[in-house]
């Protein structure tokens, strides 16, 4: 079947990527999200594809509440394993390329060393197993894909790590935060930007580098030292910060386990794509201003 021709079709639209992908002004992106994009609705998703006749498709939507889908396994699995495969479907029969945005979290964290893209995923939670779910269900459904996992992603757009840590700091003077899960920050628009170097050379002739990707931070950090920078950076610009009480996460427990190491190793998509991503502290200090700024 002959390619389609047309926009890059992001599934989804309130999420950090979506919102960092809109960001970046190119005129043939467009972003949507539920009713139209319902991930949980095969007949929508037809429809949709139907209707913009993407050259690409961008895969950002899903269930990302890592707690919450340890009680709401079903729609979990829904929208990050059901709504992927016919996604991935409805690109085969199109010859529409797909990049599907997975995680760390389908790792068990055990591994001394970061992650590499072929490394044996062994996920911790309901939220790990449906992305791993999803991932496979992309891989055998859809031949032109790309799996993307990224890891601590933080910006100025959405729920993250980052907002929630100035919230908490406006309202407390210690806030307790696990100092022994270690990852690599990963600052969403430059993640964004990343996404669509590499979906510009996909849509090029030729192209057949498809599978499993990581692309990610490259700074070493914990989750308190993560905290400690953004409460420095917010006294920098004028804004709240709080003592940070570092604890095991066996000490602080979380209806959903998490990879005690979620560092992703991007050396395989440096090579193949030439992308590398930037210092993760440049993009805190743009995250934090937007978010100050946001509250006066």
């Amino acid at each position: 079947m002959t390619p389609a021709t047309g926009q890059i079709l992001v599934i989804g639209r309130q999420g950090q990527l979506a919102q960092a992908l809109l960001a970046t002004g190119r005129d043939d992106l467009v972003c949507v999200g539920r009713p139209e994009a319902d991930l949980a609705n095969p007949d929508a998703l037809a429809a949709l594809i139907s209707r913009y006749q993407p050259r690409l498709v961008l895969n950002a939507g899903g269930f990302t509440k890592v707690d919450l889908a340890e009680s709401q396994e079903a729609e979990a699995f829904a929208l990050n394993e059901a709504g992927p495969a016919a996604l991935a479907r409805l690109c085969q029969a199109a010859a529409i390329p797909l990049i599907h945005i997975s995680t760390d979290c389908v790792f068990d964290g055990q591994k001394a060393a970061p992650y590499d893209a072929g490394d044996m995923a062994r996920p911790l939670s309901v939220y790990g197993r449906s992305k791993l779910a999803g991932e496979q269900a992309v891989a055998q459904l859809c031949t032109a894909h790309l799996v993307v996992r990224v890891s601590w992603v933080f910006s100025e757009y959405a729920d993250n790590f980052v907002r929630t840590m100035l919230k908490l700091a406006a309202g407390r003077d210690e806030i307790t935060v696990v100092n022994d899960q270690i990852g690599y920050p990963t600052y969403c628009p430059d993640l964004a930007a990343g996404l669509l170097l590499m979906a510009d050379q996909v849509l090029q002739p030729g192209f057949d580098q498809w599978g499993v990707y990581h692309l990610a931070g490259r700074q070493e950090i914990d989750r308190a030292a993560m905290a400690e920078a953004i409460f420095a950076e917010s006294r920098v610009q004028g804004g709240p910060s709080a003592w940070v009480k570092g604890v095991a996460t066996s000490d602080y427990p979380t209806p959903a386990a998490r990879p005690m190491n979620a560092r992703l190793d991007s050396r395989k998509v440096a090579e193949v794509f030439g992308v590398s991503l930037n210092d993760w502290n440049i993009g805190l200090k743009r995250a934090v201003g937007v978010l100050l700024g946001d509250e006066k």
